[in-house]
């Protein structure tokens, strides 16, 4: 009793906790206080509005100057990830080399698997967890192959990853990769693509993988080829045949799929631009993948699967981000031309070798100068509010769409007024 009056003493209780029920006499000690908190975790999210889900999309191989480097569009990812309840997207968003970012909200899509998605193909399941296999290209030399399997272990001892088997192509897979003259976009070739599909057939019949990561081989290119990207200008040479690896991977076994090429370690210089100075770390690109596919969402893609319980359809995307001059890929086009169209916000400042701009492709959509403002725009959006509310002038005058009403097959004056 002694140090209860020598000592003030705090009683702590959460909204929706019952007191005590000598809590009106304990309260009128002068030694007792009482501190009423609310958590977050007891607040019951409203039921009557469904999730908000944004896409972001950053095409892959088009120079784009957020998001065409080492992982330089994650920080928009994370800041979108903030605002909406669902952010959809690919791995050249998410993927930094050596760097990623776990979010809870964020599903990792691969980019084909993204374009079926919202032509109202395939639908996305979400995870638990995904069993991960490993496929390395016969090409890698041994030193190389070492390094990228104790990256796997790293991965497995350190972040519990699941990454349970691995395989070695039969034949190396022969890697090719250039400019395209007529597009200026990264693009290339496997020479022996049938050797990578015989590899994830043996991988998923042996060990029942839910998603597969791949490692190919590629050539290295003299310093002065790399030199422009490394000071954050130019293209991403490998990002165009990397894409054209986890397509094929996708599209015969619709199972999620991400690529992280073979490379030997750069020079090092003193010159380098931070947006792509993640892939300068390591002797791999390989732990943003792992990370990525142990959570992908599974690809649904029979018709009778697409309206199972919990998964998502395109039709539940309320907005897409895009840089301004890219919209003509499968996926945006696929939004643009539905019956009800999600909000699609181009943004002006992420510039890329394209010239697929709204105007020219028919797209409505909202133009903005950076992310800052498109995330703005997604928070109005989420909100219910008309985004141009925010705005100077932003709101003009109401208009009729129509001099006449139709009303029970009667043409009226639109003066009349209908109860």
């Amino acid at each position: 009793m002694m140090s209860l009056l020598n000592h003030t003493t705090i009683f702590s209780t959460t909204a929706g906790l019952k007191l005590p029920l000598r809590f009106d006499l304990l309260k009128k000690s002068k030694h007792i206080k009482f501190q009423i908190s609310c958590s977050n975790s007891y607040i019951t999210p409203n039921k009557f509005k469904r999730q908000y889900t944004s896409v972001l999309i950053v095409p892959t191989g088009v120079g784009a100057s957020i998001g065409g480097y080492a992982g330089d569009a994650l920080p928009v990812a994370r800041t979108l990830a903030s605002v909406a309840d669902c952010v959809i997207s690919h791995p050249n968003v998410l993927n930094a080399a050596m760097l990623y970012w776990p979010m809870e909200n964020v599903l990792y899509v691969e980019g084909y698997a993204l374009d079926r998605f919202a032509e109202d193909l395939w639908a996305l399941q979400p995870v638990h967890h995904n069993k991960v296999g490993l496929v390395l290209d016969a090409g890698i030399e041994e030193e190389l192959r070492i390094r990228h399997l104790q990256v796997v272990d790293a991965t497995r001892a350190s972040l519990g990853l699941p990454v349970v088997d691995y395989i070695i192509t039969d034949t190396p897979l022969e890697v090719e990769k250039w400019i395209d003259p007529k597009s200026s976009q990264a693009t290339g070739r496997i020479k022996h693509p049938d050797s990578l599909l015989r590899a994830v057939h043996a991988l998923s019949d042996r060990s029942m993988v839910d998603a597969v990561a791949v490692v190919a081989r590629f050539p290295d290119d003299d310093i002065e080829d790399v030199d422009d990207y490394r000071q954050g200008k130019g293209i991403d040479l490998l990002a165009g045949v990397e894409a054209i690896i986890s397509h094929l991977v996708v599209k015969n076994f619709r199972i999620p799929c991400a690529h992280a090429p073979a490379l030997l370690p750069p020079p090092l210089t003193k010159s380098l631009c931070p947006k792509s100075a993640a892939e300068e770390l390591g002797y791999t690109f390989l732990p943003c993948v792992l990370a990525g596919l142990a959570s992908a969402p599974q690809y649904l893609t029979d018709n009778s699967e697409l309206q199972k319980s919990g998964c998502i359809v395109a039709s539940d995307v309320d907005s897409v981000i895009i840089p301004a001059d890219a919209c003509g890929g499968d996926a945006v086009l696929a939004f643009a031309n539905k019956r009800i169209k999600p909000l699609i916000i181009c943004v002006q400042e992420n510039e890329t070798v394209l010239n697929d701009t709204p105007d020219k492709l028919g797209i409505d959509v909202v133009k903005v100068s950076n992310y800052w403002e498109a995330i703005g725009v997604v928070a109005a959006h989420k909100a219910g509010v008309d985004p141009n509310s925010l705005r100077r002038d932003g709101i003009k005058n109401i208009t009729s769409t129509t001099s006449l009403l139709s009303f029970n097959n009667c043409v009226a004056s639109s003066s009349r007024t209908f109860v």
